[in-house]
């Protein structure tokens, strides 16, 4: 009876939910707190549940679940609280997974580093992308591998046995005290992995991390359908797979925008292409320079996303390291990469560099020219051989549609890689789709790129190929009107509030192409020591973005979005996208993002407004 009302309750949430939960990719990060995310949203959630109030205003003054919604979102955390209570768990024992695999990775990923042993059960057949022999010699994991006739027959084993169960219906389990980790999994619409025993839920906060940084949670298309199925207790309905034809739309576009002609590839995130291309890269050292150290060259207060994941990578492989690229401020990239690079060469290892271009928060733009060079020039190791040259991997999220990779393109010359976050311009906010595309000196690593996006079942959704389908063709206009728009606001800014100091591009670069709609503004300050100075400053940055989102509540946003259609953007680096950056790399500074669709006079009315203030 109990679990009939928890079901007829979650069925008109589904009905009167609002439809933000359904469409919107990043969410408000003045009712959000990191360390409690999904706690929040789920303890409201429960005092709702208990009033039985599921009216839709009610719903919509919930605490926001995640920041974005590759990791978590209100129909993620309704699905997961539903099984939880159904089979009486606690909430945070159930994570859900748009991958199939990533959530058997998360379990291998902690064992590996705790040197336990991992037994793989399933009772019918494995996905096909599930790669025993490179999950074993890429990702260093080990695992036994067993196929069982059924869950009675899981005997007793000396570490973490997971069971993987292949259903139509992904809220059914069958938990015995035998199981470590129960993996209900569609092919369609991912995966819900529950964590089983409280000796286990030491491994909760390491499986959320894989979400975060190496896949996407159930997106919230696919999360409603397995509401629906877990509410009316049918069946999941079987769709119809990725239309090819959005397939080759998408393909076709991305293209065409980046000026390249090899394969992209399409991920259910930019971090789930950029761990394809991490892995994919190892796996190409690995076989083609075998016992040479691999170095990822990383600009430590670059996104967050990228160097966390890129120090996770290294935490797992013994022969990959992590290395500072200092490129903002004082630091000049090129320089920075001169320096590294050669002495990654007299080291004899395998150098791949991760930058941003524009740099971020910053928006700096290094001279591409010497950067060419620099990427270009022969190096030699210690005993006089040539040493490997590196591959360039370039997060173009912020200037997609500027040309890198072409065959007349600066950096035709070099191996280099390029992806963007599809968050952000790629989709208008609509999904979180990234991609990625190689120029032609890099076309042999594409494939073991998309074997690891595969293996890692990271691919884009079909929703999310559709999503993308509909939005590229209109990105390079709306990265146009948005850039004009960013424009007149930096130049008003410096009008009224010429000690403010401002990072954004220069005309020259802007008449290159370099046209972002995102400038960083390090606002004056005041103070007896450099102290009062800095809690002053962060007090102010508070100011402003408070002072924005309630004046402009139906256009301004405190979050960390980008690109998007309407409205404007502000976030703090250091508290939201550098949020696992060192303390000392992190920028206190206000970073504003604008769209193409927005009442610019009046977000000058508010800003002079503050002006006033201060």
């Amino acid at each position: 009876m109990k679990k009939d009302s928890m079901l007829t309750y979650i069925e008109k949430v589904l009905d009167n939910m609002p439809m933000s939960w359904l469409h919107v990719t990043t969410h408000r990060l003045d009712i959000y707190t990191e360390k409690f995310a999904k706690v929040q949203f789920l303890e409201q959630f429960e005092v709702l549940y208990s009033t039985n109030n599921s009216e839709t205003a009610a719903l919509n003054t919930l605490p926001t679940a995640y920041d974005y919604i590759r990791l978590g979102h209100p129909l993620s955390c309704i699905l997961e609280w539903g099984i939880a209570k159904a089979y009486d768990l606690k909430s945070e024992n159930v994570i859900s997974f748009s991958s199939v695999t990533s959530p058997v990775l998360a379990v291998l990923r902690k064992n590996l580093l705790d040197t336990k042993n991992t037994q793989i059960l399933y009772t019918e057949k494995l996905p096909d992308f599930f790669d025993v022999e490179i999950l074993k010699d890429i990702y260093g994991y080990t695992f036994e591998l067993k196929k069982v006739e059924n869950v009675a027959a899981i005997s007793e084993f000396n570490g973490s046995t997971v069971f993987l169960s292949q259903q139509n219906e992904l809220h059914t389990i069958e938990l015995t005290s035998q199981i470590d980790f129960y993996i209900s999994y569609n092919s369609q619409l991912g995966s819900v992995l529950v964590v089983n025993g409280e000796q286990n839920e030491n491994y909760i906060s390491e499986i959320q991390h894989v979400r975060r940084r190496e896949t996407i949670a159930m997106t919230p298309a696919n999360s409603l359908q397995a509401l629906k199925s877990f509410v009316t207790k049918l069946p999941l309905k079987q769709e119809t797979t990725t239309s090819e034809t959005n397939k080759k739309i998408v393909s076709n576009l991305i293209l065409e925008i980046t000026n390249t002609t090899s394969k992209p590839l399409i991920g259910s995130s930019g971090l789930s292409i950029q761990y394809a291309i991490m892995m994919g890269l190892i796996h190409d050292a690995t076989k083609n320079h075998k016992g040479k150290s691999i170095k990822f060259i990383v600009p430590p207060n670059c996104y967050g996303g990228t160097n966390d994941q890129a120090r996770r990578v290294a935490a797992c492989i013994d022969s990959v390291e992590v290395v500072d690229l200092p490129v903002d401020g004082d630091n000049d990239m090129v320089q920075s990469i001169e320096i590294v690079l050669d002495r990654i060469a007299h080291e004899d290892a395998v150098p791949y560099i991760i930058a941003e271009i524009p740099t971020n928060p910053r928006v700096e733009v290094p001279n591409l020219t010497k950067l060419k060079e620099a990427l270009s020039k022969v190096r030699y190791t210690s005993s006089g051989d040539v040493a490997v040259d590196p591959v360039f991997i370039l997060d173009q999220t912020f200037c997609p549609n500027v040309h890198f990779l072409g065959e007349e393109d600066i950096l035709s010359s070099v191996r280099a890689i390029s992806y963007a976050s599809g968050s952000k311009f790629p989709s208008g906010g609509r999904c979180t789709a990234g991609y990625c595309v190689v120029n032609k000196k890099a076309e042999t690593l594409i494939q073991t790129i998309e074997l690891h996006l595969n293996l890692c079942d990271n691919e884009a959704t079909a929703l999310q190929y559709e999503i993308l389908a509909r939005q590229l063709p209109s990105m390079n206009q709306r990265i146009q009107d948005a850039y004009k728009n960013t424009r007149e606001f930096v130049s008003f800014i410096q009008k009224v509030l010429p000690d403010a100091k401002i990072n954004f591009v220069s005309e020259t670069l802007a008449e290159q192409g370099f046209t972002p709609s995102v400038f960083s503004l390090d606002l004056p300050t005041k103070g007896a020591t450099d102290l009062e100075k800095e809690a002053y400053k962060r007090s102010l940055n508070l100011k402003l973005i408070n002072l924005m989102i309630s004046e402009i509540p139906n256009e301004s946003k405190f979050c960390v979005s980008y690109g998007q259609l309407k409205g404007s953007y502000w976030t703090i680096p250091a508290t939201s996208t550098q949020g696992t950056t060192k303390e000392g790399d992190k920028d206190y500074i206000v970073r504003v993002a604008l769209s193409p669709d927005m009442d610019l006079d009046r977000h000058k009315e508010v800003f002079l407004k503050f002006v006033q203030t201060i």
